[in-house]
């Protein structure tokens, strides 16, 4: 058999140019000779679906594409559409079978997921049977996603035995290390039911989500036989007598391109023409800078530098150098009159004193933070923050000045993964003057500022933040670990006492098990800290 895995990317609620992409890709896939065609989970709606699925409408539009799919489709295939489904005043999260110009099955997911990014028991009912599906001679079961992610499932023991394939409809996201664990319990699955497994996954950004791909065929003894590419379209054939293998990307190589992914998704899919920049001089707004650039290209990235009483000839220097670097245009709009004029007019508040330090920082941000809003508004451009996880955890960050903008990328890097990024981009090409990189961390907002002037130095942090945020270890479980303890309560007390901001920060790209978006629901008001 000769079968095709259609790893698109689909628009959340764009149903008719969704539609259009499965159209488009079948009869390429088929006038290739392809017998089988897959599509991933929700391919038809995009996914998440979240609460579009609630409106009334929603899934009747989904409907209605589908039986425009059943006219134009290929005929001869066996294909599989992922789509939202109303049946029996219950909607679903369903895979249709479609040959010969007619529904030949349907079949809908039986294990919905309720953890981390993931709440489809709110809103689809559950299947309870499984589809076997008889093409070329070759019995054909049928799973979506996490159907197939439970080796011992009711989903996988429902199946009746034997089968010859297992076709899973997938979307399954990308973070940190989830493509070793995918390959692992797939593995497992296909050993389970000794049969081949064809696994076509999702691909492209969707809000804070990105899709990998990745998709792949596993042998009834859990042994690799084909996988496509990461984080790109691809139609990956497989048949008996040849297949594809795409070597894995290393763990660096893997978040720089869900970054740009993510990002890339995220501006054309809003209809951002344009994203712009506040460009310091130090290694966040670098690493953001590269990204941008390698994702959207030199035309549609702009920079703007707004130096303080404060700044250094030398970080002003690095963010023209960089600019320069990347061929973008760069605009420098000094803060220092603005700075004292907003110093003037408070000084009546202030009762004649001096401010205080940390409220004169954050004026700062905050004036840059107007300045670069303006230039969003007048021109419509995107603004990206450049703030990464470490700072967002600890509340190292402004409201309303360093945290203003539309998308937050790298929110979920931490800093020494930033550090890495950067590092791993010059080995690719210098982008980053090395300056940036060696230079200690500074916000610059005061006279000789550091980052640890505030805040653990970041080999220290990032690891009690990982344990704390990524894995749940309390205070006794972070120095049963070996953390000091009173760093552990420091670190503890600010990621908690910080809920209220990281609430009003934009999205950004999730590429850790555990981001502060979707994952993690704390409550503002809370008093309990371990």
């Amino acid at each position: 058999m000769h079968a095709a895995l259609l790893q698109i990317n689909p628009t959340v609620g764009a149903l008719r140019s969704n539609a259009d992409l499965i159209i488009q890709e079948a009869h390429r896939a088929a006038d290739a000779g392809a017998e089988l065609l897959i599509t991933p989970d929700c391919a038809l709606s995009g996914y998440p679906p979240e609460d579009l699925i609630l409106k009334d409408h929603f899934c009747a539009d989904c409907q209605n594409e589908l039986d425009r799919l059943i006219n134009e489709l290929p005929k001869e295939p066996l294909i599989l559409i992922g789509t939202p489904l109303l049946r029996n005043g219950k909607k679903h999260n369903a895979a249709i079978a479609i040959q010969n110009g007619t529904i030949v099955g349907e079949y809908y997911k039986q294990l919905l997921p309720n953890y981390g990014v993931f709440d489809e028991k709110r809103l689809f009912a559950p299947g309870t049977e499984s589809l076997i599906l008889n093409h070329t001679g070759k019995k054909i079961a049928v799973h979506i996603c996490e159907d197939s992610w439970e080796p011992e499932g009711t989903a996988v023991t429902n199946i009746e035995q034997p089968i010859d394939l297992l076709i899973n409809l997938s979307a399954s996201p990308y973070h940190r290390g989830k493509q070793k664990d995918r390959l692992r319990i797939l593995q497992q699955t296909a050993q389970s039911l000794s049969t081949t497994l064809l696994y076509c996954n999702l691909i492209g950004g969707q809000d804070e989500l990105v899709f990998d791909g990745s998709s792949m065929v596993i042998a009834p003894d859990g042994s690799l036989i084909s996988r496509a590419p990461a984080f790109m379209t691809h139609t990956l054939h497989w048949n008996t007598a040849s297949a594809e293998i795409t070597p894995p990307l290393n763990e660096l190589s893997e978040i720089y391109e869900a970054l740009k992914l993510g990002l890339h998704d995220y501006v054309e899919k809003t209809g951002f023409k344009k994203v712009v920049i506040a460009l310091s001089g130090g290694i966040d707004s670098a690493l953001v800078l590269a990204l941008a650039v390698d994702a959207l290209g030199t035309d549609r990235v702009i920079s703007v530098t707004m130096p303080s009483r404060y700044s250094s000839s030398g970080t002003l220097q690095d963010a023209i150098d960089m600019a320069n670097r990347l061929h973008i245009p760069i605009h420098q709009i000094p803060i220092e009159p603005l700075h004292h004029q907003f110093q003037n007019q408070l000084t009546s508040i202030w009762e004649n004193k001096t401010s205080a330090e940390l409220t004169d920082e954050n004026l700062q941000a905050r004036i840059r933070g107007n300045l670069i809003m303006a230039i969003s508004n007048e021109f419509n451009w995107l603004v990206l923050t450049t703030g990464n996880k470490s700072e967002m955890a600890m509340g190292y960050c402004t409201l309303y000045g360093d945290m203003c903008g539309g998308f937050a990328l790298i929110k979920d890097v931490p800093k020494t993964t930033v550090f890495d990024l950067c590092r791993w981009r010059n080995e690719q090409s210098e982008v980053i003057p090395p300056e940036i990189i060696n230079r200690p961390p500074s916000a610059e907002l005061r006279p000789d500022q550091k980052d640890t002037d505030s805040l653990p130095p970041y080999h220290q942090l990032d690891p009690i933040l990982e344990a704390y945020v990524e894995q749940d270890l309390g205070i006794d479980g972070l120095i049963s670990a070996g953390f000091d303890p009173d760093l552990a309560k420091r670190v503890i007390h600010a990621v908690e006492l910080s809920e209220y901001k990281r609430r009003q920060s934009p999205p950004g790209v999730k590429i850790t098990p555990r981001s502060f978006d979707r994952d993690r629901r704390m409550p503002i008001v809370n008093r309990y800290r371990n």
